[in-house]
């Protein structure tokens, strides 16, 4: 299992970075071609997301993206630092109303929410968690060697 790990001040202008190299690392460990811009767009979101939440809830620690090749999926994890931060969504990606949610200004919350449903309806296998220390947006693919031969 080979791992990548990127951390990032909260600053917008790295999230691009961020793209390129979860681009890279993710045609290395054999995700097809077809499916990068996938890949791109939805590190992209999930990048976004982090640094308002950083920025908005004014937490210096940087941003954490972990990139994992394991023998037939590709992962990445997008973390952030900010307590309860994912409770806005369910494990599907999809906006969820409820005690957790509290504490977001309604415009921050609809960003949260359309960045999640950008993410959901990129990526099949779409899962954010939220705890005390943060949250974390882990997203997975099929490699080249998880589709079978014919």
């Amino acid at each position: 299992m080979a791992t990548v790990e990127l951390r990032f001040s909260a600053q917008p202008e790295h999230v691009r970075t961020a793209r390129l190299v979860a681009a890279a690392v993710a045609r290395r460990a054999g995700v097809d071609e077809a499916v990068l811009d996938e890949v791109r767009l939805a590190v992209g979101e999930a990048c976004s997301r982090a640094v308002g939440l950083h920025r908005g809830h004014g937490v210096v620690s940087p941003v954490k993206v972990v990139l994992t090749e394991e023998e037939k999926t590709f992962s990445i994890e997008v973390g952030d630092d900010v307590p309860g931060s994912g409770s806005g969504a369910s494990a599907a990606g999809v906006p969820e109303t409820g005690p957790g949610v509290e504490g977001h200004d309604a415009e921050a919350e609809g960003e949260d929410e359309m960045g999640l449903a950008v993410i959901s309806g990129l990526v099949d296998d779409v899962k954010v968690v939220s705890g005390p220390d943060g949250g974390v947006i882990r997203m997975s693919w099929p490699t080249a060697s998880a589709v079978p031969l014919s």
